[in-house]
């Protein structure tokens, strides 16, 4: 056996490989990848002059977090941009949006986001008129926390060319008052784009600014992998970035269904990427969001009864979704598809189930992203078709606040972790940052404890609670084996990538609540300490 270049010793060691003891004290690095877990005499023994040192001084060490859903480069820029997450009311939200703007010269776009008006003491969308007075000659766009619609001033409508006469797009809403019909500044889905085709694109160093600061926001946090959903551009600026500086973060990179045969002559061109960087097939959606009240029901909202939620533009025409579906997965790429509403998701395991008649049996680990409300029947459905859960723990106590008033008794099956696991069906854990925050400890927090934040000591559906356990087995080994990389990651163990954190206390043995005041301590990913405290 090789002398380590790094060893690990006097930790508490959670490998979280069944075909090994669980705990170990003590593990050896070469290179790369872990060559051996054992006592501290035995993996002393593969030391070196040479060798660095690691001593965990007891922690806890954990494999690196896997984060199955996120938005990278959009939160690299959302940290570089106004966040208005805090904003606790309409007057908190105008009057930072007009301290940023005062900031910026005429002409310059505020963009960023992340409010979030069902915290509001009055839970009404804003409208442009709200900072229009602020921001005059400065055109602003923010988004929602959930990407799903933003509010655009007047000066930004102006550049995009929205007036009343403009003709909602289909997957898409433009907002508007009742009594004018003048758009509100409220853009929903396809609607965005009507702005965001008029933005200043990023130059590549902005990427690259934008790419370093999600980079070493991932570390501090002990994420090791990442699985991405990318656009092309973003594509090109990861590919340079990694040429260039080196990625600190594994990244698995899902680009847009509508341009499928892309990937396809990417891969046969042998540009698939590393260990670092890789293409991991197409994303779509199906529907919008719930806090936008586009997340598509078979029963109107509660709190809207005329609204049932939108049919996503990559939906349009009705057949357009299935044709895409079926030729990607022909091509042999994994499919991810955005599925929220309950009839969102029947929809979707219809085409799925088409999809399987159509092409044959195969290893395809179809995946369902967020699946966040479902009808009972499709849990089992999700779970004969060997579907994985791509889900989102923090999304579930960020919705526990208000869903009850938009869906009422559906709630029921809402973000039902604990049925989707005792069917069968594998969750990978993610964040879909910059929607929610990256942390994996408020992740594993909302998945054990379903307790929102302020909310007292309240479980939202305690039922669907998970494990430490089984939550840290989401974050972990289900993230790799999500992205067909079970082999390399997602446990500590000889042979894998060594990529594994160290945190300030035992989450295993804490109680729950205490779970998001523990801390990353160190980060190591492929052997090399990117974060240390």
């Amino acid at each position: 056996m090789s002398q380590a270049t790094l060893a690990v010793m006097n930790a508490t060691l959670y490998t979280g490989d069944k075909r090994q003891p669980e705990c170990g004290q003590a593990m050896a690095v070469s290179g790369d990848r872990i060559i051996a877990v054992g006592t501290n005499q035995e993996i002393a023994a593969l030391t070196g002059p040479g060798t660095q040192k690691l001593d965990a001084g007891g922690k806890l060490v954990l494999p690196g977090f896997i984060d199955a859903h996120t938005h990278l480069c959009t939160g690299g820029f959302q940290l570089l941009s106004i966040d208005l997450r805090n904003a606790g009311n309409e007057q908190e939200f105008r009057s930072q949006i007009a301290a940023r703007a005062a900031a910026l010269p005429p002409g310059q776009w505020l963009t960023g986001g992340n409010w979030d008006h069902e915290q509001w003491p009055v839970p009404r969308l804003p409208v442009k008129e709200l900072i229009d007075a602020c921001t005059p000659d400065i055109p602003v766009f923010v988004t929602r926390l959930d990407l799903h619609m933003g509010l655009a001033n007047s000066a930004a409508l102006r550049l995009a060319g929205v007036t009343k006469d403009t003709p909602d797009p289909a997957g898409g809403s433009i907002v508007r008052h009742l009594a004018t019909g003048e758009p509100t500044g409220i853009l929903k889905d396809a609607a965005m784009e009507l702005v965001w085709r008029v933005l200043p694109k990023p130059t590549d160093e902005d990427y690259s600014t934008a790419i370093r600061a999600a980079l070493r926001h991932a570390a501090s946090l002990g994420i090791t992998s990442i699985q991405d959903v990318t656009s092309w551009d973003e594509w090109k600026a990861l590919q340079a970035f990694h040429r260039d500086h080196g990625l600190t973060t594994r990244l698995y990179a899902r680009t847009p269904i509508q341009e499928w045969s892309r990937q396809q002559e990417v891969l046969a061109a042998a540009e698939p990427g590393d260990h670092w960087l890789r293409l991991g097939g197409v994303k779509g959606f199906v529907d919008g969001s719930l806090g936008s009240a586009t997340a598509l029901f078979f029963e109107p909202y509660n709190d809207a009864p005329d609204e049932y939620g939108l049919l996503h533009d990559d939906m349009h025409p009705a057949e357009a979704m299935q044709n895409r579906l079926i030729a990607a997965d022909r091509a042999g790429l994994q499919a991810s598809v955005h599925a929220i509403g309950d009839k969102a998701n029947y929809l979707l395991l219809n085409m799925v189930e088409r999809l399987s008649a159509a092409n044959g049996p195969r290893d395809r680990r179809f995946r369902i992203e967020h699946a966040q409300h479902l009808i009972p029947p499709d849990v089992e459905r999700m779970a004969s078709l060997g579907i994985v859960a791509s889900v989102q723990p923090y999304h579930a106590i960020d919705d526990a606040r208000w869903a009850g008033r938009r869906l009422g008794e559906r709630t029921k099956m809402a973000y039902p972790f604990r049925s989707l696991l005792q069917a069968g069906v594998p969750l990978a854990f993610g964040t879909d940052w910059p929607v929610a925050p990256l942390d994996p400890l408020l992740g594993l927090y909302a998945a054990i404890t379903r307790k929102p934040f302020g909310d007292g000591s309240s479980s939202w559906h305690p039922e669907q609670c998970l494990t430490a356990r089984e939550a840290v087995h989401a974050y972990t080994a289900a993230g790799a084996y999500a992205e067909y990389a079970e082999q390399d990651k997602g446990a500590l163990s000889p042979g894998k990538l060594a990529d594994f954190i160290v945190l300030s206390r035992d989450i295993f043995a804490v109680p729950p609540d205490d779970l998001p005041s523990v801390q990353v301590e160190c980060t190591v990913c492929g052997g090399r300490i990117t974060y240390q405290k």
